[in-house]
């Protein structure tokens, strides 16, 4: 028997329930009094034979309920639901009857996005906002004014699929999609997010909705033959159970695979079998918006599970997700913007006149209030939302972290997060970024195959499209590209450095790469095809990529990408060595340029004619006949060269030319010895020619490899294509030149460094390169322009480049290249010093010299410039200083300086008066005015004068003519 006191207590909650139920669904249009309440209706479109509609449902009436509790205003919401049977035209027709009948002033719906679409077209043409939870990216909420997305586009996850692809180096991806309208929606932003981790879709799965068992599986094993093992999955559940029983038959769900599905299947995982979770999706990966637990959140969840047994008791257990937390926080935006605008009175819809005769849509009318919802509607936000923080910016629900998961047993597990600023993270911070101390790393994966070892994304294929790989066939060099055909099975095989790198390159990716080679021939006539046109076969889709010895140049970039080089590279010449010239008679030459030599012996006679000019006047070393001063002109320059002069100099001028000039001797000396020692003592291999000028000038035959883009280079600098001569081997460059241009030959091989360096370790004593050196890239593989092959083979090429594995291959093919030292003898210009080497030197000594001279002359001018001062003719004066220059001057410190055994010949009566006065003999008008200095000493009886005696005046001594005088 029932307790009387409870029978009461649940017979007043019943009445209580009865009275709330009338005051919620029994609008009240009039006035009571002074009070109003005023009604809006909101239309409400939900497929309910779907699990998360029924999920949305409840939190609608929750959010009603908790709404109108919490805010006991005049203006109630009353909701109107429609179901639209997982049908668009269903779709339509509640729109319209909402819109028409019902007159709402607001949709929330459809879910689909094939729905919404049209009902958005609704919503702008009556001025309806329609809030819809459609997630397809066509959807644009900029081109619908009156459309509002409340749930997060398909498209926002794309970036954190592609951050968990980045994060394990998977190369290559297959994507498996809807064939609808919601699933080809993600493909082109997914494939633009893989792309800028430089991940390639190696292939695109479409499955129908209606498609059966047998299709599916088909599909799969089709799959299953390629390469790739990392799929991404985005179907709606019922499709995407299907798949994974049928990929779990097909052995596609054990070790060495890697499945990501996104949030469509990961935020209604409970909706999904627990069987078909058990058995065939352990392991896979998942990605769905997160919503952070909090308390309110709690106490809602115990609510809506009470209701929602309530409203759905046959159905098994359901968990609350996200599509229904965003419902529930939409329609409290929505019911907060009626508050808003609803302070005035609520406009009626407006109907178009019914006199006329209007069809369904037009008399559909326009809603004053939708127009007024929108602009509040379409940027809000809701603090602490059950979802989050929910804002709506311009229309568009705002991104939240994304919560990545793995499913393990009947569940899922979290193992990390991702946001648009921080990337992964395992952990969260209590704001909602990414945690900045976890080395963006996930947590602990099971992967399929119950495998804790990260799938490396691909298996070599048991069937699928090869890379095809064009390789050069030439007659020569095979050391770096020889190809080779099989006469029975027709197989390609290419050997040599070139191909050693690639095989080597392709073995170090993280990915299959599959390839067969197709040769091509580089014929030996310079109008047939080159390595331009083997480049060329790939922009015209014939080649995938194309390996060999191909030089990467910017004319061949802009139609091919290539790698990064594999080799150095550079454009030189190669020209025969001269005979060793150390048995040349007149190597003692070599050491100076001829120009040097001019300007050394200039320099030694115009150093000795200064020498005399500020000399024989007052040093008696420098006078004499003419033939002896030019002699001592000569001898005393010259004996500077080997420091041999002992001949006395008087004046401080002299003095200071000779010390600079022998300064310069002493340099010019010790370099010559320098440099003449070298070349007796050191073996050199001297050019035949020093720079490719030389070639043009003297118009010699020029060789370069066949099919090479030297030729092209060559003629950009001028080169006569008349001269050019192609080859092919080593041995008819070695002959080429041995001949020389005058007998067949050529006199020079332009060819790459690469080919240089191994023609010369082979004939390095015979031959020598010259310079300069123009730059080039090296070779390195070719790849269709946009390749997303090229950044994982360039970093294979380092890869490769920093191991012991290129030197081993170097010594493979080109052998040791210390036996020839001499090779890297490099480009020798010249021997010989050069006059500008000694430029500087020559300007001090010619400067102080000139110096020296010009002061001499001045202070001569100053001392006979009575001779200028006369009336005599230019001429007459010019004669006059020139006989005066010729005379010889007494000097005091020349008599102190004289050796004693010579004291004899220089003493003289006029020495002895020294301190007299100069006498002025004036010899007829005609005759010039001679001065006689008091030192002329013994050169007077050399010149006819008579020593006087003592008393006797000067002018009686005087006998003979004026010009004996």
């Amino acid at each position: 028997m029932q307790n009387p006191r409870c029978h009461f207590l649940i017979l007043l909650i019943q009445l209580v329930s009865i009275i709330s139920f009338f005051q919620y669904i029994m609008p009240i249009s009039g006035e009571d009094g002074t009070n109003a309440v005023k009604q809006v209706d909101v239309g409400i479109i939900l497929d309910m034979e779907t699990t998360v509609a029924k999920v949305m449902h409840t939190c609608i009436l929750l959010a009603l309920e908790d709404y109108h509790a919490a805010n006991r205003s005049a203006i109630r919401i009353v909701p109107y639901f429609r179901d639209s049977k997982k049908d668009d035209v269903e779709a339509a027709s509640a729109a319209i009857y909402l819109l028409k009948d019902i007159q709402v002033h607001a949709i929330f719906g459809p879910q689909m996005s094939t729905q919404t679409d049209f009902v958005i077209d609704l919503g702008n043409r009556v001025k309806v906002p329609i809030i819809s939870p459609a997630t397809s990216p066509s959807l644009s909420v900029k081109e619908n004014p009156y459309f509002i997305r409340a749930a997060l586009p398909s498209s926002s996850q794309t970036k954190a699929i592609a951050a968990i692809v980045k994060n394990y180096d998977w190369r290559e991806i297959v994507i498996i999609y809807e064939d609808s309208p919601y699933g080809t929606g993600i493909v082109p932003y997914l494939t633009d997010a893989l792309l800028e981790t430089s991940t390639l879709v190696s292939y695109r799965s479409v499955i129908s909705p209606s498609a059966n068992d047998d299709q599916i599986l088909r599909e799969l094993h089709k799959m299953n033959t390629m390469q790739t093992r990392v799929f991404v999955v985005h179907l709606l559940p019922s499709l995407a159970s299907r798949l994974f029983l049928k990929a779990k038959e097909a052995g596609m769900m054990r070790k060495g695979y890697a499945w990501i599905i996104t949030d469509v299947l990961t935020s209604v995982l409970d909706s999904v079998d627990p069987s078909v979770i058990e058995s065939s999706m352990q392991g896979v990966l998942g990605v769905k918006p997160y919503f952070p637990r909090s308390h309110e959140l709690n106490n809602f969840t115990k609510r809506w599970r009470e209701r929602f047994r309530q409203e759905y008791p046959n159905m098994d257990q359901v968990e609350l997700n996200v599509y229904g937390l965003w419902a529930y926080d939409s329609i409290t935006v929505l019911a907060k913007a009626v508050q808003n605008v609803g302070a005035t009175a609520i406009p009626e819809v407006k109907k178009p006149d019914a006199k006329e005769n209007l069809s369904d849509l037009d008399a559909l009318g326009t809603s004053e209030l939708g127009s007024l919802l929108i602009d509040t509607l379409q940027n809000t936000s809701l603090k602490r939302g059950l979802s989050g923080d929910f804002r709506i910016i311009d229309g568009e629900l705002q991104p939240s972290p994304y919560q990545i998961v793995n499913i393990i047993g009947k569940g899922e597990r979290s193992i990390g997060f991702w946001t648009e600023s921080d990337g992964i993270s395992y952990k969260l911070t209590m704001n909602g970024k990414t945690a900045k101390s976890n080395n963006k790393q996930l947590g602990t994966i099971i992967w399929p195959g119950e495998s804790t070892i990260v799938p490396r994304g691909w298996e070599m294929p048991t069937s699928g499209k090869k890379l095809r790989v064009g390789v050069p066939v030439k007659g020569g060099l095979e050391q770096f590209i020889k190809v080779e055909i099989d006469s029975k099975t027709q197989a390609v095989t290419a050997t040599g450095f070139c191909a050693d790198v690639f095989k080597e390159v392709i073995q170090s990716l993280p990915f299959a790469v599959p390839y067969e080679l197709i040769p091509f021939r580089i014929p030996d006539t310079l109008t047939l095809p080159d390595y331009d046109d083997l480049i060329y076969k790939i922009s015209s889709k014939e080649y995938d990529a194309v390996i060999g010895d191909v030089t990467i140049l910017a004319n061949r970039s802009k139609y091919v990408d290539f790698t990064l080089p594999f080799t150095e590279s550079g454009i030189s010449a190669v020209v025969p060595v001269r005979d060793d010239e150390r048995k040349n008679a007149w190597i003692f030459l070599k050491p100076l340029k001829t120009e040097l030599w001019i300007t050394t012996g200039a320099f030694f006679v115009f150093i000795g004619f200064v020498i005399w000019v500020l000399e024989h006047r007052v040093n008696k070393e420098f006078r004499g006949p003419k033939h002896k001063q030019v002699g001592m002109i000569f001898w005393f320059s010259f004996s500077t060269l080997v420091f041999a002069h002992r001949e006395r100099v008087t004046s401080n001028l002299t003095r200071f030319v000779i010390i600079v000039w022998v300064f310069v001797v002493l340099v010019l000396t010790s370099s010559y010895t320098a440099n003449l020692t070298s070349m007796l003592t050191v073996q050199q291999l001297q050019p035949t020619i020093t720079n490719l000028n030389d070639l043009i000038t003297n118009g010699e035959y020029v060789g370069y490899q066949e099919g090479s883009f030297v030729k092209d280079v060559l003629k950009r600098m001028n080169f006569d294509s008349s001269k050019f001569k192609s080859y092919s081997t080593l041995e008819e460059y070695n002959d080429a030149l041995s001949r020389g241009s005058k007998n067949g030959g050529v006199g020079a091989i332009v060819d790459e460094l690469p080919y240089l360096r191994l023609f010369l370790n082979k004939y390095c004593r015979k031959y020598i390169m010259v310079g300069p050196t123009y730059k080039a890239a090296g070779f390195g593989f070719a790849f269709p322009k946009g390749s997303p092959l090229v950044p994982d083979v360039s970093r294979g090429v380092l890869k490769v480049m920093e191991g012991e594995f290129m030197n081993n291959i170097i010594q493979k093919w080109f052998g040791n290249e210390t036996d020839c030292p001499e090779k890297d003898g490099m480009a020798i210009t010249s021997d010989s010093l050069t006059l500008d080497s000694f430029k500087g030197l020559f300007l001090i000594a010619g400067v102080s010299a000139g110096s020296a001279l010009l002061i001499f002359f001045l202070i001569f001018l100053y001392q006979n410039k009575e001779i200028l001062d006369t009336d005599d003719s230019i001429w007459q004066k010019l004669s006059t200083i020139a006989k005066v220059f010729d005379e010889e001057k007494d000097n005091s410190n020349s008599k102190s300086e004289t050796p004693e055994g010579n004291e004899s010949q220089t003493a003289t009566p006029f020495a002895a008066s020294a301190a007299s006065p100069d006498i002025l003999l004036h010899l007829g008008s005609q005759s010039p005015e001679i001065r006689i200095s008091d030192s002329l000493g013994a050169s007077h009886a050399e010149e006819g004068f008579s020593t006087p005696e003592p008393g006797t005046p000067v002018h009686e001594t005087l006998t003979g003519t004026n010009e004996e005088r």
